[in-house]
């Protein structure tokens, strides 16, 4: 692996720039069901980040609950911010394909309000784990 500092940055500037995405489409009220995965990404990337930056070797799965679970062991802070995953974990599959609805296609389905609250919870997501990596690089 490569040094945990350079891999949890790169995560870290990965999920700020989906953020940035997430905040153009929602201020051009365009693509909802495309902004609230991308949420989802931006999240499940800012938390990698944070697993990365405190030794995990391999980061794999897309719950951000569980990964807040497992980054509160170290930092009861990341509790704060645990609805705000839950949420988030059902923005994984439901935008993205017709079936993981009970009815029509995620870009007829998903509104403006759904990814104002995607957009909502994902930059809590972020800005706590920035916060984390800052403290924890402090030195």
């Amino acid at each position: 692996m490569k040094a945990p500092e350079r891999e949890s940055r790169r995560w870290l500037l990965q999920a700020q720039d989906d953020l940035q995405f997430v905040e153009w489409l929602r201020k051009e009220g365009l693509f909802f069901d495309k902004g609230c995965f991308m949420s989802q990404q931006a999240g499940e990337k800012a938390l990698k980040a944070c697993l990365y930056a405190i030794g995990r070797r391999h980061v794999l799965g897309h719950s951000l609950f569980e990964m807040v679970q497992e980054l509160s062991k170290k930092d009861k802070g990341f509790l704060n911010i645990v609805n705000e995953a839950r949420r988030l974990d059902r923005l994984y599959v439901a935008p993205r394909y017709p079936n993981g609805l009970p009815g029509g296609s995620p870009f007829q389905v998903y509104s403006a309000d759904d990814l104002g609250e995607a957009y909502a919870d994902v930059k809590r997501v972020c800005k706590c784990c920035a916060d984390f990596l800052r403290q924890l690089n402090k030195p």
